[in-house]
């Protein structure tokens, strides 16, 4: 691997740094101060988020286009970032069945960063040049790169290479200019302003991050129809929690009673979107399932394309 290098880029001016007038003398404050201060900055979270939408819509039109021509979405962080990215790819496959191989991340410092610090891991360029080399990023994937202060170098080389591999590169950041911003194809920088606790991101940035990530991931979800209406209709029944909600949905999604919604289900062999299709286009669990397969597992398109195999 070829020899470390840090990104040129002082800490000292970015806002992230700065520290927040709102909280001087934070550590004279009462227990209910403090928590009042901290929610206080948190309320303005969602308004920083919400000035960036259209660039998040951008991103989230690739990367339903990514998993649909069987790309990959990859994230990339360290530290906080890194862990955050490492959930949300971790909740996708229990909230939409996805196969793990979709949504995947990347953390300074692997597996093992997830639950302790590898901060010196962060300053590496090669090992995040490595990494994606590693999971042989190409054109048919979406690297999303995330760093609060945008110029942590494991991740700016990550995205830097990704972009020459021919990925659509996305830079999730907390501050403007920045090396992680300009090296990507698309930047969303979410302007949360000084910390309570300066430079502390795992707060507003950090949660700034999750946010975005949340309607990314489930916006690209929604597109490619895993989710019926607002349905979480791709959930599989592996504990007694899923088992109900599975009943649930259907009951919603159907506009029938419990009992009459456990038949369905039967008749389905508990396979929710199977349950769903067969009801809504009238036909056979062989049907449904073979629609859902043809449709890509987009369940309305499942539900026309049924109605089509069975006129036939």
């Amino acid at each position: 691997m070829a020899r470390n290098r840090k990104t040129q880029f002082g800490v000292s001016g970015l806002t992230t740094e700065q520290p927040n007038p709102f909280a001087r003398e934070l550590d004279t404050k009462s227990a209910l101060d403090i928590a009042r201060i901290i929610n206080a900055e948190d309320a303005k979270v969602a308004a920083a988020v919400q000035k960036v939408i259209p660039q998040i819509a951008t991103a989230i039109d690739w990367v339903a286009q990514s998993l649909r021509n069987r790309g990959r979405l990859i994230y990339v962080g360290a530290g906080t970032s890194g862990r955050i990215a490492a959930l949300d790819a971790a909740e996708c496959p229990p909230t939409f069945n996805t196969n793990p191989n979709m949504v995947q991340f990347v953390i300074a410092g692997g597996k093992r960063a997830l639950a302790g610090a590898t901060e010196a891991d962060e300053d590496s360029r090669a090992l995040g040049i490595h990494e994606m080399r590693r999971k042989r990023v190409g054109q048919y994937d979406v690297v999303v790169g995330l760093a609060a202060s945008g110029r942590t170098p494991f991740t700016v080389a990550a995205v830097e290479h990704a972009r020459r591999s021919r990925a659509k590169t996305v830079a999730i950041t907390c501050n403007r200019g920045t090396p992680l911003a300009k090296v990507a194809e698309l930047a969303i920088v979410v302007d949360t302003g000084p910390e309570v606790l300066a430079g502390s991101t795992r707060m507003k940035a950090g949660t700034a991050e999750k946010m975005v990530l949340n309607i990314l991931s489930t916006g690209a979800m929604v597109r490619l129809g895993y989710v019926y209406g607002n349905l979480m209709v791709n959930l599989h029944r592996k504990n007694s929690k899923l088992a109900e909600r599975s009943v649930s949905i259907v009951q919603q999604a159907l506009g029938v009673r419990q009992r009459e919604a456990l038949d369905i289900l039967g008749n389905a062999r508990n396979n929710v979107p199977v349950a769903i299709v067969m009801s809504k286009a009238g036909v056979s669990r062989g049907i449904a399932a073979e629609s859902l397969v043809r449709a890509k597992g987009h369940v309305r398109n499942a539900i026309a394309l049924a109605k089509k195999m069975q006129e036939n």
